[in-house]
């Protein structure tokens, strides 16, 4: 986990995909695949605009992306769609937040061939987990995670919250004296509920919004998020095989399960897509 200013939070999708074939183990390389190790440690989530991302500079061709002088691992947008491009090995949305547009690549699972089939109509909004990638001087988001937006709030809460965050580099903390933060922020991005990360910074409410997300979820997804509760000890997370054992319920169940507590960013991925660990509020 990245750290700026005394704000802390757990990075949210800690774990995710590379280029390549869309998740990665252990370490990895750095935001877009440039040389010099980072570890898992490293990683953090930033919530952004399309901007951002389009106008940050490289100093030296694949060097890590800086945004406020700061280097980022994973990034979160919200925007439209308005252009779906299905290939044989991933399907590519064009994506516009008002600020920008740009690319962003879902990797399909040749096992899972349901996700060949594009999930998102032109002109849905949608949010995105995932990194920034560089091919050909030309950027693009390769996305670990795309999920639908029910509630418009999510895409004007993003933009506030990308905002807050430009401004807590650059001008320092609420009540600070200024300046660049350096020491703790993380965010889990997931704006569904329209408050999260304010509610943390300002205070009360974060727990109950875990419980009200975690009721609406099913017994089995309940049960996983319990399990891990009591079993997880690191940032690793816990894997598929003990899951299922420790919990009696079937590989497909947890699969589902997780998917549940995914959608609602309880969970997050950690070294493989088999294998997760709560966010903490």
């Amino acid at each position: 986990m990245t750290s700026y200013s005394g704000y802390s939070k757990p990075s949210y999708g800690a774990g995710g995909g590379d280029e390549g074939n869309g998740f990665y183990g252990g370490s990895q390389t750095g935001s877009q695949g440039q040389g010099g190790q980072k570890g898992f440690t490293d990683e953090s989530l930033r919530p952004v605009t399309i901007k951002q991302l389009l106008d940050l500079e490289e100093a030296y061709p694949g060097a890590e992306f800086l945004i406020d002088g700061h280097p980022i691992t994973q990034v979160t947008v919200v925007g439209q769609v308005r252009a779906v491009t299905p290939q044989q090995t991933n399907i590519t949305y064009r994506l516009d937040d008002g600020t920008g547009t740009i690319d962003v690549k879902k990797w399909v699972d040749t096992d899972r061939p349901e996700e060949a089939e594009p999930k998102y109509a032109l002109d849905q909004y949608v949010r995105v987990w995932g990194r920034l990638k560089s091919f050909n001087n030309k950027r693009h988001i390769g996305a670990h995670f795309i999920r639908g937006v029910d509630n418009f709030n999510e895409v004007n809460y993003h933009q506030m919250e990308a905002t807050y965050v430009h401004l807590y580099f650059t001008k320092g903390p609420i009540g600070g004296a200024g300046g660049a933060a350096n020491g703790n922020y993380n965010t889990d991005g997931n704006a569904g509920a329209g408050d999260s990360m304010f509610v943390d910074q300002y205070g009360g409410g974060a727990k109950s919004e875990e419980t009200a997300k975690l009721g609406s979820c099913s017994p089995g997804a309940r049960k996983m998020y319990q399990f891990l509760s009591n079993t997880s000890s690191s940032n690793e997370g816990v894997h598929l095989n003990l899951l299922t054992s420790g919990t009696g319920l079937s590989t497909r169940d947890i699969l589902g399960a997780a998917d549940e507590l995914l959608a609602q960013g309880l969970v997050y991925t950690t070294v493989d897509d088999e294998t997760w660990a709560i966010l903490d509020y």
